[in-house]
């Protein structure tokens, strides 16, 4: 009776461990598009996307403005590389089911009394979690 509560102690034990593994391998993922949208780093932004995703995001007088990673890295070129410019990113949230995953996250500009809520869809491709959509809206400064 001790051995198989060993075993099923140990089966539950790596359980644990592989969905904490997905977990932080999702939210480096993440992280790598919050370091390289903070530090102005396009390869950051880009590299956790897969190469045919869409950000559908928010814009001034634009009911919705869609972009590619690329596109959306290339409004980072022209500024200072490694400099932080103020975006402040926090993930709220990850879930995460078998090979696809969604995550909210908080990104703050607060000298510019902005704030945005990113929604993000990942898949996880070929071993590694690749952002295969993302949506944002600037959120109203009463929320």
């Amino acid at each position: 009776m001790k051995t198989i509560a060993c075993i099923a102690l140990a089966l539950f034990a790596q359980v644990i461990v592989v969905a904490q593994t997905e977990e932080e391998a999702i939210r480096e993922a993440l992280q790598q598009y919050i370091d390289g949208s903070s530090y102005n780093d396009p390869e950051k932004i880009v590299a956790p996307f897969y190469e045919d995703a869409r950000m559908f995001l928010s814009k001034k007088d634009q009911p919705i403005w869609i972009l590619s990673p690329a596109a959306y890295a290339d409004l980072f070129k022209k500024r200072e590389k490694g400099k932080f410019n103020g975006r402040v990113g926090t993930i709220l949230a990850v879930d995460r089911q078998y090979d696809i995953a969604t995550a909210k996250v908080e990104i703050a500009i607060e000298a510019q009394h902005m704030r945005f809520i990113d929604l993000f869809i990942l898949k996880k491709l070929e071993g590694h979690w690749k952002i295969i959509s993302k949506a944002a809206t600037r959120m109203p400064e009463s929320e």
